[in-house]
């Protein structure tokens, strides 16, 4: 157990952001499988511009990579082109 009053509160953040960033990489993990599985254009690329802004805003809270984000959007835009 932590011996000070400031460990004690890193314990408490830690725990907090840890779990709000699980959910907010799972919301974005589930809308880029969503978009995926999707097969029609015009459905696509309006989530497609969702998806892409969500992926955006993980990057720049460093709760996933910026070239991650950036990889993922390539392959959805690429995915979402290729729809007829």
């Amino acid at each position: 157990m932590a011996n000070h009053k400031s460990a004690v509160k890193r314990i408490r953040q830690t725990l907090k952001r840890r779990l709000r960033n699980k959910y907010y990489s799972k919301t974005a993990r589930n809308a880029v499988r969503d978009l995926r599985n999707l097969t029609d254009k015009t459905e696509a690329t309006e989530l497609y511009k969702k998806v892409s802004s969500m992926l955006d805003k993980l990057a720049k809270k460093n709760v996933i990579h910026k070239n991650k984000a950036s990889n993922l959007k390539s392959k959805l835009a690429l995915y979402v082109n290729s729809l007829n």
